[in-house]
């Protein structure tokens, strides 16, 4: 027998810009961010199935229904009022805690691929409130660009119209960080003094390279220069090697590395990896990666 199945790339995020403004009486925090979405990507495939399965390859992320895809997939067939019914398969490549999105991509790709395979029973803005319930980051990759200014505790997105392919590196020191703790430890170390402010932003600001590479800028890359020291290294290695920005992407413990050419981004990898970090050679999206129906031998 065959069966339809729906395959689709899950990107990782940078943010190029990211500030923390102030803390909610509700413990949460208020953000200025700007995402951009890159080609490392996980993959998922999803089919119909009698109940709800997921198949994780690569990296470990805990136990199956702790993860954002299988919270993910039960949100969607709550919200639709049908018994879940689908057997997904996760690969994944973007590393684990690394301030990269992945649990949030994993989970908007789910969502995605869950309405191709039931005939889109969601329109784009009910996929984005059922996103919003799973996380902050989650929105983003629902939102249709691959650029975003966030606000809010970066759930409140506006679109912004993508710029030109731009070669980046991704830089990992193997090991990640908790954001609950990169948040208690600003909180700790600013007390009662928030510097950050919100920035007038026009749109000449957001609409070009030079401009946006003068916004960079990361609230968290002081702790998290210091809780993991290798990140110096990473950071310095990236300037020496051509790199017109090298910033902290989410609250780590990845770096990125904005290069003028892809030959230019290949070596910084290959220099790195001769180093023994993980590093990939990768670039800015111009659009966000749809899901792709195809037709494949069933399960019996």
């Amino acid at each position: 027998m065959r069966s339809r199945s729906v395959l689709i790339e899950a990107p990782a995020k940078i943010n190029l810009r990211l500030c923390v403004l102030a803390r909610e009486s509700s413990g949460f925090h208020q953000i200025e961010t700007i995402f951009c979405a890159i080609s490392l990507a996980d993959r998922l495939s999803v089919e119909p199935a009698d109940g709800l399965y997921l198949h994780v390859e690569g990296a470990g992320t805990g136990s199956v229904t702790d993860n954002l895809v299988f919270r993910a997939a039960e949100r969607f067939y709550a919200a639709w009022g049908h018994p879940p019914g689908a057997r997904i398969t996760l690969q994944k490549i973007i590393p684990v805690a690394a301030g990269l999105g992945g649990g949030s991509t994993d989970a908007a790709a789910t969502l995605l691929a869950l309405n191709r395979l039931h005939g889109h029973p969601f329109d784009r803005a009910a996929l984005l409130t059922l996103g919003a319930e799973l996380g902050s980051d989650v929105p983003f990759f629902l939102g249709g660009s691959p650029w975003a200014l966030a606000w809010g505790r970066g759930e409140r997105l506006l679109a912004l119209p993508p710029l030109p392919r731009r070669p980046l590196v991704i830089a990992w020191p193997g090991r990640g960080t908790a954001t609950v703790d990169a948040y208690r430890e600003l909180d700790r170390v600013r007390g009662k003094h928030w510097p950050s402010v919100p920035l007038v932003l026009g749109p000449a600001q957001l609409d070009r390279w030079p401009a946006l590479e003068a916004l960079a800028t990361n609230d968290f890359e002081p702790w998290a220069l210091e809780a993991i020291p290798e990140l110096q290294h990473i950071r310095a290695r990236l300037q020496e090697l051509g790199a017109r920005v090298a910033r902290l992407t989410g609250t780590g413990s990845a770096m990125f590395g904005l290069f003028d050419t892809s030959d230019a981004a290949t070596t910084a990898v290959d220099v790195l990896a001769g180093e023994g970090w993980a590093a990939w050679a990768v670039h800015t999206l111009e659009s966000l990666p749809a899901p792709v129906e195809m037709g494949r031998v069933g399960h019996p």
